[in-house]
């Protein structure tokens, strides 16, 4: 019952967690890098712990039941989510000079984030619909995640920064996997689509014909 009660406002403080982690020596440590007086980089980073921070409010207010501050979140939450992704548009355009040039996990991310565009879309649509609703925000904040873990891996000197990418991303997914049993009894299918779609991009992303 703890599990499946506290499992979404768990999951998004270690998300906001991971981010102050990732971005510390641009806020903390290192003010003075050529990144913090670059317009692109600070309008992207501000916009993103906004999101988060919208996104662990929203869960509390489900977690104290109070679904109507949750509704009005939800929707600054939507407005930052597309501000987050044109952000991120503009960054992938300005940093990476054509899709041939990008490094796997580079093409891996850029296919993640239409995915987080589709599901918070998706999200949106069916916010009526909280067993939907809530299936679409996770598989919408868990697979973008990865310029947060190649920073955090830094941050720890993390040598085997592959690895430590699959074990967050799997340690996500199968906890996930448990609260969808625990809930429904089952997996539910947007969940099996959201695994089905981490592996596809993945093998897209290694594939010699991308």
């Amino acid at each position: 019952m703890m599990f499946k009660k506290y499992y979404f406002q768990g999951v998004s403080w270690l998300l906001l967690i991971l981010s102050l982690i990732a971005f510390s020596d641009n806020l903390i440590t290192d003010v003075g890098q050529p990144s913090n007086k670059d317009p692109k980089f600070i309008i992207h980073g501000l916009l993103m712990f906004a999101w988060f921070g919208t996104f662990v409010a929203q869960t509390y207010c489900i977690l104290k039941r109070k679904f109507d501050a949750h509704v009005r979140l939800g929707k600054l939450g939507f407005g930052l989510a597309i501000a987050v992704f044109l952000s991120t548009v503009y960054v992938f355009i300005a940093v990476y000079e054509g899709w041939d040039n990008m490094e796997p996990f580079v093409k891996a991310n850029r296919l993640f984030m239409l995915s987080f565009a589709l599901f918070l879309v998706l999200a949106y649509r069916d916010r009526s619909n909280g067993v939907r609703h809530k299936r679409f925000i996770f598989w919408a904040i868990v697979l973008p995640i990865e310029p947060i873990m190649g920073r955090v891996s830094d941050f720890f000197h993390i040598e085997q920064w592959g690895l430590f990418y699959a074990l967050v991303w799997h340690v996500l997914f199968v906890s996930f996997l448990i609260y969808d049993w625990q809930t429904l009894k089952r997996i539910h299918p947007i969940s099996w689509a959201g695994l089905g779609w981490f592996y596809t991009v993945w093998a897209l992303s290694m594939g010699s014909g991308l």
